[in-house]
């Protein structure tokens, strides 16, 4: 095989590996993205909504974009980063990093609105509606961001099950190495 496709194979087993773990994170920011709700039942934010609740959206976001952090940043330091598919999936995971940091600063600032609603303050008070718009809209933006970060990285899944398809044609057209060939048979006849 030429040196130069060579440089640009990433080993399968680490493409293998790291598609694994990609597909898994999606699949936690996805869950994450559809049960993590604001509103009730009929669509409304409840009239007294749990700030606590919240406040763990924030932190369990938190959690989610450190771990796409960790992955990014892992990917950066590696050797494949500079193939031409690790440079694509490198900047896939940079735009799942990014959006995975904003997750959270929305889901604690609708944590903040919770607490901030005027409790004995009537239902038709125009804070109290402003402050529940703001919340639904901050929460929203939060869920949306983590839905950006989970197509990230199924965009970078997709580069590198691109990668391994890259790896079957190359493998085709390597020769494939003969087997030994016997020894000699030493003919019958000395002299």
């Amino acid at each position: 095989m030429k040196p130069d496709i060579q440089r640009e194979l990433i080993p399968r087993d680490d493409t293998v590996h790291l598609i694994g773990a990609l597909s898994a994170m999606k699949g936690k920011l996805l869950d994450a993205a559809q049960q993590w709700e604001l509103l009730d039942g009929s669509s409304h934010v409840p009239a007294t909504p749990s700030y606590t609740a919240l406040l763990q959206h924030a932190a369990d976001a938190q959690d989610l974009s450190h771990d796409v952090l960790q992955l990014t940043a892992d990917f950066a330091r590696s050797p494949r980063r500079t193939t031409r598919a690790g440079s694509a999936v490198l900047a896939h995971l940079a735009t799942a990093a990014t959006m995975s940091s904003h997750a959270a600063p929305h889901f604690t600032e609708t944590a903040e609105s919770a607490l901030s609603l005027p409790r004995s303050s009537h239902p038709t008070d125009r804070h109290r509606h402003y402050l529940k718009n703001r919340m639904i809209i901050d929460h929203a933006s939060a869920r949306a961001f983590l839905r950006r970060t989970s197509e990230s990285l199924r965009d970078a899944a997709k580069e590198l099950d691109d990668h391994l398809g890259f790896h079957r044609f190359v493998s085709r057209l390597t020769p494939r190495e003969s087997p030994a060939l016997p020894p000699p048979r030493l003919s019958g006849r000395h002299r």
